[in-house]
C-alpha cells in the first residue's frame, strides 16, 4: 500500500511535466532544413526546472550537441512554430532557440539549471540516436525517459533511474567536468503568450 502511495505522489509531483504521449513525425525535409551543427564541443546539457517556492523538481530537458544540435524535451509542452519536432525530439536548436526554451521555463515562479558535460563524439552522437529512437513520453514521466537515455551512456552509468527531476539533477551534478549555472527570470507572466512573441521576433527575419 505504501508503495502505491508514493507512486501515485511521484505522478502528481511531477505532473508539471505536461504533454500529450501522442506521436508526432516531422517530414524528411523539415528536419533535413532545419539541421543545425553547433560549432562548441560535443555535450549534453541537462535542463532542471525548479520551482521557486520550494525547490522542486519541475520538468527535465536534455540538449545534445552532436552532429547537430538537438533538445529532447519528453512530455514537455514547449514547441516552436519554425522547428520540426519528432516525438519529443525538436530539431533546430540555434543559440536563439535554446535562448527560447529558457526563456519559456524561466519565470517569477521557476528557475533553470543548466548543468553541461564536455563528451566524446561518440557519446554525443550514441545519446543523439537514443534520443530519436525513444518515442514519445507520456505525461510526468520526463525524467524517467531522460534517465533511460543516459544510463546507457559510456560515463553516466552512476546516474539513478529516477521519476524526480531534482534527484537527476543533483547526480548529474557529481560527474567529473560538470559546469553548472542557473537561470533565473522575475517576469510574473506564465508564459503561455511567449510563442507568439517568439514566431514574431525580428531576429527571425
Amino acid at each position: 500500500m505504501r508503495h502505491f502511495y508514493l507512486c501515485f505522489v511521484a505522478v502528481l509531483f511531477l505532473a508539471a511535466c505536461g504533454g500529450p504521449a501522442e506521436p508526432i513525425w516531422a517530414p524528411d525535409a523539415d528536419v533535413a532544413r532545419a539541421r543545425y551543427v553547433h560549432d562548441g564541443p560535443p555535450s549534453i546539457t541537462l535542463y532542471t526546472v525548479l520551482a521557486t517556492r520550494d525547490g522542486s523538481g519541475a520538468h527535465a530537458g536534455l540538449l545534445i550537441n552532436g552532429s547537430q544540435r538537438v533538445i529532447f524535451d519528453p512530455a514537455g509542452t514547449w514547441h516552436h512554430p519554425r522547428l520540426p519536432e519528432r516525438n519529443d525530439v525538436h530539431f533546430g536548436m540555434t543559440p536563439l532557440m535554446v535562448d527560447f526554451y529558457l526563456d519559456y521555463h524561466a519565470r517569477e515562479t521557476f528557475d533553470v539549471v543548466e548543468q553541461t558535460i564536455i563528451v566524446s563524439p561518440e557519446v554525443a552522437e550514441l545519446a543523439l540516436r537514443r534520443a530519436m529512437a525513444h518515442g514519445a513520453v507520456p505525461k510526468a514521466q520526463c525524467t524517467i525517459a531522460i534517465s533511460g537515455i543516459l544510463r546507457g551512456l559510456p560515463g553516466f552509468e552512476s546516474l539513478p533511474s529516477t521519476w524526480f527531476p531534482k534527484s537527476m539533477m543533483t547526480a548529474f551534478g557529481k560527474l567529473p567536468g560538470v559546469k553548472t549555472k542557473r537561470i533565473t527570470d522575475t517576469d510574473t507572466n506564465d508564459n503561455h503568450g511567449v510563442l507568439l512573441v517568439q514566431a514574431g521576433d525580428p531576429r527571425l527575419k
